[in-house]
């Protein structure tokens, strides 16, 4: 304690991240005061608070989330000791821009790690995560958890936060077993692109503020968890067996990216996705950075293959895709999987950008890597008016969505949608079923015993 009183803490975050490592590290720890959150990358969601009744008794006001663009205002203005990095899918570049800001504003840099964040159960866990969002491990998390329920074992998938909506206590663990649930809680389009296809499936997925009540919910429910990770970020449940899935289509990502590198080094299984449509040159520089950073990862290879119902309704026809936001924004690929499509079944696909509306024409702004393609950005109504009339405006036959959710359900179209459906191919290497196979012998001894 500097003077004797307590380090002022500013906690720079996304809405995620930044609230567990608050809630496990530095909530009831009388030698800190946070002071603030910061919220970057998610448009519109600073000016709320995290609320007294999550942050505690030392925070009786709870606690302002505010705009990272003034972090050297925020330090000077509320004193701030200590700024705490806590927030994925960044490249080695934005960090070190981030520790520059702070330290040129006076404060001292932290960033946590894994062992003070990571919460420890009795329940085996299963970890999936990436170097980079937009690489392919929601499909390997889904496909995980269906052969996870196949070998008889009751599957509780946990995703990474997402608070985009406000916090309330009521959101501190978050059960979604069915789609009514997702409207109740009103979660945004990014969320739903996580949550809904687990539903269809069958699972009960949870999410939440609190990670350490998640954890207690979820072992009540749950012969083993699967996290399924957010962005690049690290598990927040310590795993008993890690899977990241890296992007042929980004070499040296698994290099440069924060936390992306660390997630490698962590890894069991490390799955190059996407090798069908990369260079042969560029999966061999992905092959070799992840032997150099962990010499005792499996290697797999892999392909993301990519279908839709009916490809004569888009065949030689005008189209707009639109595809999941993470992935072409903070994620920084120029496309997914409905541009992948739409080429795949000769599709003319009608570039958007003339037409973006509102948050959506910020969005190209913000992010020029973005190809011709429309983010499904939609963190509350303003936005989604924003991405229907984005949608509506563009001169095509038709829509491809490359997100996982229907959005006809969300939004008013003009136009038929056609949905993409991708299904992760091993090339090279186990399979999915051997992989978890290699994770239940490791976890047997903690497995139900059977009948």
């Amino acid at each position: 304690m500097p003077g004797g009183r307590p380090q002022r803490v500013l906690i720079l975050g996304a809405g995620g991240r930044d609230f567990h490592n608050f809630n496990v590290y530095f909530r009831n720890n009388p030698e800190y005061r946070v002071v603030a959150f910061t919220a970057a990358q998610i448009p519109g969601v600073s000016g709320r608070r995290y609320p007294p009744e999550l942050a505690g008794p030392l925070y009786p006001s709870g606690i302002p989330i505010l705009n990272e663009e003034g972090v050297e205002e925020i330090i000077r203005s509320q004193g701030v000791d200590l700024a705490v990095l806590s927030y994925s899918d960044l490249d080695y570049g934005d960090v070190g821009r981030i520790l520059s800001r702070v330290l040129a504003a006076g404060a001292n840099f932290l960033i946590l790690g894994p062992r003070d964040t990571m919460l420890v159960t009795s329940k085996p866990v299963i970890a999936v995560t990436a170097v980079r969002t937009g690489a392919g491990k929601s499909t390997v998390s889904r496909e995980i958890a269906k052969i996870l329920r196949s070998r008889g074992l009751r599957v509780a998938p946990v995703r990474h936060p997402m608070v985009y909506v406000n916090i309330t206590p009521d959101i501190e663990v978050q059960r979604f077993e069915t789609l009514e649930d997702l409207d109740r809680y009103g979660v945004t389009v990014e969320e739903r692109e996580e949550y809904e296809a687990y539903i269809k499936m069958g699972f009960t997925v949870f999410a939440g503020v609190d990670y350490g009540s998640v954890l207690r919910e979820v072992e009540r429910e749950s012969d083993v968890i699967l996290w399924d990770g957010g962005n690049n970020d690290l598990p927040f449940f310590r795993p008993d067996f890690m899977i990241t899935v890296a992007d042929a289509l980004r070499p040296g990502q698994e290099t440069s990216s924060f936390p992306g590198e660390v997630n490698v080094r962590l890894a069991d299984v490390v799955i190059i996705n996407k090798v069908d449509r990369a260079s042969e040159s560029d999966v061999k520089i992905v092959e070799e950075n992840v032997s150099r950073l962990n010499s005792r990862a499996i290697i797999v290879k892999a392909a993301s293959e990519v279908e839709v119902d009916n490809p004569s309704s888009i065949m030689g026809k005008k189209v707009v895709v639109v595809e999941d936001s993470p992935t072409v924004t903070h994620g920084g690929a120029p496309y997914g999987a409905g541009y992948v499509a739409a080429e795949k079944y000769g599709a003319e696909i009608v570039d958007p950008r003339p037409y973006a509306r509102g948050v959506i024409e910020e969005m190209y702004s913000r992010y020029p890597h973005m190809g011709p393609v429309v983010p499904s950005t939609g963190y509350n109504r303003s936005q989604l008016k924003d991405l229907e009339d984005t949608l509506n405006s563009v001169p095509a036959d038709a829509i491809v969505s490359g997100t996982p959710i229907d959005i006809e359900r969300l939004l008013s179209l003009d136009k038929p949608v056609v949905k993409v459906r991708y299904r992760l191919k091993i090339l090279e290497g186990p399979s999915l079923s051997e992989i978890v196979d290699m994770f239940l012998d490791r976890v047997k001894d903690r497995l139900p015993k059977s009948p």
